[in-house]
């Protein structure tokens, strides 16, 4: 019998940034965010928490990109990812898939590979992004799961190359700059765009080595809204590698 989960239970499904949250503060902006509209591209994020999502609405309010929660450590799976995953794309949108880190049950290459089987894969359509792997605050203890910078950087590093040798396409790094500068110490900048969490009126200071962002999460009202950081021809860009 397999023990993968794969129903809509809160506490084992934990969407991208709660835990920055929870340990941060924020959620919604203060102030309107410092992005200009002639160089940015606004999406969103979910995972099982949302159900299903009513997509035409979100293009209609001009979300044009998303990224949706396909896994988390090597037993979660979003029972709602295939509405979700495809029905951003038939709408038109840009999308993408994200992982959960649960770094103290598994290595991490086992978690890249569980992500990569399960919809976090890579194609170069132009319509999907590299997979994201989400890095925050552990849910169930201990704030760095455990390992020491070096170490995650280890387990970091090894869900990357074991995703680029699965699908060519290095992952989005999906962190915030406290829980980053606490957990881990190397540097990704020359492989890994960084999506940023931070619940405020700017980006502000990047995670170690990182020069730029390519997408904000920046509030979590009504659903989780990013920005990436270029013109509409750049995220297309990116999608197709």
């Amino acid at each position: 019998m397999s023990s993968e989960v794969n129903d809509p239970n809160p506490d084992t499904d934990h969407a991208m940034g709660s835990q920055i949250r929870k340990h941060e503060g924020g959620g919604e902006p203060r102030t309107a965010p410092e992005k200009s509209p002639l160089a940015t591209v606004e999406g969103i994020d979910v995972s099982g928490h949302q159900g299903n999502v009513d997509w035409p609405a979100h293009w209609n309010q001009g979300k044009r990109f998303t990224f949706v929660k396909a896994t988390e450590g090597t037993t979660y799976r979003n029972p709602y990812f295939a509405q979700q995953y495809n029905g951003s794309y038939d709408v038109g949108m840009i999308r993408g898939a994200y992982h959960f880190a649960l770094p103290d049950v598994s290595s991490g290459a086992a978690q890249a590979n569980f992500f990569v089987d399960h919809g976090g894969g890579w194609s170069p359509d132009g319509k999907t992004l590299p997979g994201a792997l989400d890095m925050e605050y552990n849910p169930y203890g201990d704030t760095c799961y455990g390992h020491s910078p070096g170490s995650m950087t280890g387990w970091i590093k090894d869900f990357s190359d074991t995703y680029f040798h699965r699908t060519g396409r290095y992952p989005v790094i999906y962190t915030s700059t406290n829980w980053w500068n606490q957990c881990a110490n190397g540097d990704f900048s020359s492989t890994s765009p960084l999506w940023i969490a931070r619940y405020s009126s700017s980006v502000g200071p990047l995670p170690y080595n990182w020069g730029f962002h390519t997408f904000w999460q920046y509030s979590s009202t009504p659903i989780d809204q990013n920005a990436f950081n270029g013109g509409y021809e750049q995220l297309q860009a990116i999608a197709r590698g």
